[in-house]
């Protein structure tokens, strides 16, 4: 049997400016197609926010992009969605070496039940890190802007930090295993307004070594942060089942202030229903 292939690295693709393409996605839960025909292109060393009403298929297709979706029972993909020039649905790629180039930061804190040292630590060792790990484990908490907060507190328990600095501890968790891709999946919907500032201002310093994609409903938030937007929406058939697709997708500035569809104009503008 051969082994599972493995991600390639930035380097070794022709076209390195686009780090992930979508052609012709769809998702089906069974028979039930939850979000059809999107199609964009995600830019490297980008902030690119997903938003739209809820139902429309933000955060599912977001974890297409991980491979997410895999653990859910029924789940279907049909279209492509490569990274660089590897398709990331085929069957020789492996799905945990997906993972580890596609980190991923949920809406809810989730911490693991180690102290702030192991949190870091452990994903690292489970994927046979041999640097020196204080460094990296230091390292990853001054990406996330958290060093200064807990390098006394190393062996405490991450759950006992605050809410915001638990997220920015699931950030350095997640980048310690260097991906290329941070997917955030309403990363502030659960913070306090300072704690989101911080999460925001750290987002602005990650993009220099990341990729970002973001799920989020404030609008406030993706016009501050984002370099692309897109717009999802979502219709209902006559049976009642919902079904999420693209609207439109562009620079950020142009979603807010000169969108070409009726519907995000609306949808920015708050006239949405």
């Amino acid at each position: 049997m051969n082994r599972p292939i493995f991600l390639p690295k930035a380097d070794c693709s022709a076209n390195s400016n686009i780090v992930v393409k979508v052609d012709r996605v769809s998702v089906f839960y069974g028979d039930f197609l939850a979000v059809r025909d999107v199609s964009l292109e995600i830019p490297k060393n980008n902030i690119v926010a997903f938003i739209g009403p809820s139902g429309c298929g933000k955060t599912t297709i977001l974890r297409c992009f991980n491979r997410m979706n895999d653990l859910i029972p029924n789940t279907r993909i049909k279209g492509k969605i490569s990274y660089y020039d590897t398709e990331l649905y085929d069957m020789e790629v492996d799905a945990v070496a997906v993972r580890r180039k596609i980190g991923m930061v949920f809406q809810k804190p989730n911490p693991y039940p180690k102290s702030i040292y192991n949190n870091i630590a452990y994903g690292a060792r489970v994927n046979g890190y041999q640097g020196n790990m204080d460094e990296l484990v230091e390292r990853s908490l001054r990406r996330a802007f958290l060093w200064d907060e807990v390098k006394d507190i190393l062996n405490q328990s991450g759950l006992d930090l605050s809410g915001g600095q638990q997220q920015r501890l699931c950030i350095a968790r997640a980048i310690a295993v260097e991906p290329e891709i941070l997917l955030m999946d309403e990363p502030c919907s659960a913070l306090d307004p300072i704690s989101t500032m911080k999460i925001e201002e750290l987002m602005h310093e990650l993009k220099a070594r990341y990729t970002i994609i973001i799920v989020t409903h404030n609008m406030q938030q993706a016009a501050r942060i984002s370099n692309w937007a897109a717009f999802f929406n979502v219709e209902t058939n006559n049976k009642g089942d919902q079904t999420g697709y693209l609207v439109e997708y562009a620079p950020t500035k142009t979603i807010f202030e000169h969108p070409q569809e009726q519907a995000t104009l609306d949808y920015v503008s708050g006239r949405f229903s």
